[in-house]
């Protein structure tokens, strides 16, 4: 009677320890499900603590999860060993897929009956929830109605020599399933009470496989949206250049990605080209265009130098493909909002040089006229004294010196004047090549004696324009002339006028020295010259420029160091002749 006490006592005793350990294993699923780990790595930790748990030699676990449908496996030998089978082809049972080949081998059969509680309860070894087990291949064992066909050769293929097999259905969710398959080498292993345990266990680990999905899920868009976070970071930074700017997003791209260990990016925008410190450009990529005003400007990739994880449905997730639309559409939003800064930035420059060029104006109208008049009485009186008789020739030169300096002192107020917007402009009809015919025949001879040769293309038929002749020989002459300088040893200069249905051009090449970039932004800034003092005033080409544009034309220069310039001049045609002989004082 004692030895009863004491063996009930011990039952009860273990049973209790036997409950705290499933407690405690189902929060250590839980606790693990809710990193949201990489399918593979929560497989791997949970089937180990299943070894460990249940002295078993192999665990097993079919599963429905999302899109996929597997088999893992487990064996405790010297080392854990794990097997993972993903099937391409499944079992249907009332309108859904099973995690179970479709191949009609006698398991596979055997594990969808049972996850589809297609065995009778009422059965040996069956449990009321629809776990199926076997304690004791080598004794008389009752199989499943629904396999009479298992006979003791069959049954011994069918558990792989394991003494011991369960088979313990679960759900995941309400549309997907799971079979928990737990095998071992000692007979009579199962029991029914030990069976109900598990049948807790496994639902504890379908809630455990939705948590760790949704956790991974979470974890995912939680890097996808720090690192838009971390972009939207960097374009607030006020000092940041745009290459930095680009080559930033690149580096932040690769962590936001599932698998950031392989994962390398690269952004080409226009002709640069900007990649991650890690980049390989060989592998899957994922790729998004990026578009500018309607313009496509380059494109955002990124790449996977290695392959997926074996159980991920897919390498790119579909939020990875709208993270990196957002990426391109980001980048888009950037290159618009610098592309509005530099416009800015350019229009306040030509502001403030349209103000320079007005106080300049003011100014030089101001001392042109105060310098007519004293010039006036110098060359007026030295050309008196140059009347005089009985002069020494040495006077003489020195008075013909004082009248030449007088007279070029003459035509820098001129161009004050006409910069100014302080001389009247008569205009007429006009034919453009017949104007550069007059004007080219005081310049030709000049050319020559320097060796240049002057090809002229000038059209015949140009329609009229309207205006003031004398002032486009001026923009010929000091084009002409600034081109002539160019050319010290000799070339060649071309001069062609043409037009199309909205202007004629005025259009002269020549191949001296050419001028930088910076000289050429330069150029039509008043009392800017290249040439050395005393050789230049600097308003040749700013008063060509006023000219042209008082004509409601337009100047264009391009130019090359070492290969020469071209100025491409173009005045529109009138729909309607304009008044004739008009003061127009438009000159800006």
């Amino acid at each position: 009677m004692r030895k009863t006490k004491i063996d009930l006592q011990h039952i009860r005793e273990t049973a209790v320890q036997l409950a705290i350990d499933f407690c405690t294993l189902s929060k250590r699923i839980l606790r693990y499900a809710n990193l949201g780990t990489p399918r593979a790595d929560f497989l791997r930790k949970v089937s180990h603590m299943l070894l460990e748990f249940s002295g078993c030699e192999s665990v097993e676990l079919r599963m429905q999860d999302g899109d996929l449908n597997y088999r893992w496996e487990a064996t405790d030998g010297k080392e854990e060993n794990f097997f993972c089978e993903k099937f391409s082809t499944v079992q249907r049972h009332e309108g859904r897929t099973i995690p179970c080949a479709d191949d009609g081998s006698l398991n596979e059969r055997l594990c969808g009956a049972v996850m589809c509680h297609q065995i009778d309860p009422s059965a040996e070894c069956i449990s009321a929830a629809g776990s199926f087990w076997i304690t004791n291949i080598d004794g008389p064992v009752k199989c499943p109605p629904v396999f009479p066909e298992i006979g003791p050769r069959e049954l011994r293929e069918l558990t792989g020599g394991y003494q011991s097999v369960a088979y313990i259905p679960f759900e995941l969710e309400k549309e997907s399933c799971g079979l928990l398959q737990l095998k071992s080498r000692q007979s009579n292993f199962f029991t029914a009470s030990i069976i109900k345990f598990y049948e807790g266990l496994t639902e504890t680990l379908g809630g455990a496989v939705s948590d760790r999905r949704a956790q991974y899920a979470l974890r995912e868009r939680v890097k996808e949206l720090g690192c838009l976070y971390r972009i939207a970071e960097l374009v607030q930074q006020q000092e940041i250049s745009l290459d930095d700017l680009m080559q930033g997003i690149v580096e932040l791209m690769p962590p936001a990605w599932q698998y950031p260990e392989i994962a390398s990016a690269r952004l080409v925008v226009d002709t640069r080209s900007y990649t991650s410190s890690n980049f390989n450009g060989e592998g899957s990529s994922l790729r998004s265009e990026i578009v500018s005003g309607g313009e496509e400007r380059g494109f955002v990739e990124l790449i996977y130098s290695g392959g997926q994880d074996y159980l991920e449905v897919t390498l790119f997730l579909e939020e990875e493909r709208h993270l990196i639309d957002s990426i391109a559409q980001q980048i888009s939003l950037i290159l618009e909002r610098r592309q509005t800064e530099d416009e800015k930035q350019r229009l306040q420059e030509q502001l403030r040089h349209a103000d320079r060029l007005a106080t300049i104006g003011q100014l030089g109208a101001g001392v042109a006229h105060e310098l007519n008049e004293p010039l006036t009485s110098i060359l007026g009186f030295a050309q008196l004294a140059q009347k005089a008789p009985g002069l020494p020739e040495g006077t003489c030169q020195d008075i013909k010196r004082i009248v030449n300096s007088t007279l070029h002192a003459r035509e820098v107020v001129r161009k004050l004047l006409i910069f100014s917007r302080q001389m009247p402009t008569k205009k007429t009809e006009i034919d453009l090549s017949s104007v550069v015919e007059d004007g080219l025949y005081f310049l030709e001879s000049r050319c020559t004696k320097q060796g240049i040769e002057v090809l002229k293309q000038l059209d015949p038929n140009l329609p009229k324009i309207t205006a003031d002749p004398a002032q486009l020989q001026q923009v010929l002459v000091n084009v002409v002339v600034n081109a002539i300088q160019a050319m010290l040893d000799g070339g060649k200069l071309l001069i062609k006028t043409y037009a199309d249905a909205d202007f004629v051009y005025f259009d002269i090449e020549d191949n001296g020295v050419g001028m930088s970039e910076e000289t050429v932004k330069k150029l039509f800034v008043p009392f800017f010259t290249t040439k050395e003092v005393g050789h230049g005033t600097g308003l040749g080409l700013p008063v060509v420029h006023g000219i042209v544009s008082s004509h409601g034309g337009r100047i264009e220069v391009e130019s090359k160091l070492g290969k020469g310039s071209r100025f491409l001049i173009a005045f529109p045609i009138p729909a309607e002749p304009l008044p004739l002989d008009s003061d127009d004082d438009a000159i800006s």
